[in-house]
């Protein structure tokens, strides 16, 4: 997004991608060792995803080609990794 979005926070790629990184971690897929921790948890991890949905609905026609391309890649991957998650 532009500057003006920005000063209000952090920047749009960082949220989808702490998002992302906690849906990971849920999955039990998150290389961080920051995360190993956290107990695999496949609800939690759909949750997040459908926050990502969410706001690819809301933010649609706001965001430029690369947060764009960003949201539509993140949400791809962990759909498919929650697939394969729950359906061992």
């Amino acid at each position: 997004m532009n500057d003006k979005n920005e000063q209000h926070g952090i920047p749009f790629s960082a949220f989808v991608l702490s998002l992302s990184t906690m849906a990971l971690a849920a999955l039990g897929q998150c290389d961080d060792p920051a995360f190993a921790s956290i107990p695999q948890d496949p609800e939690i991890a759909r949750n997040n995803i459908d926050i990502l949905l969410m706001l690819r609905e809301k933010t649609k026609g706001n965001l430029t080609d690369e947060e764009e391309k960003l949201i539509q890649t993140v949400v791809y991957d962990l759909q498919m990794r929650y697939v394969h998650v729950t359906q061992k």
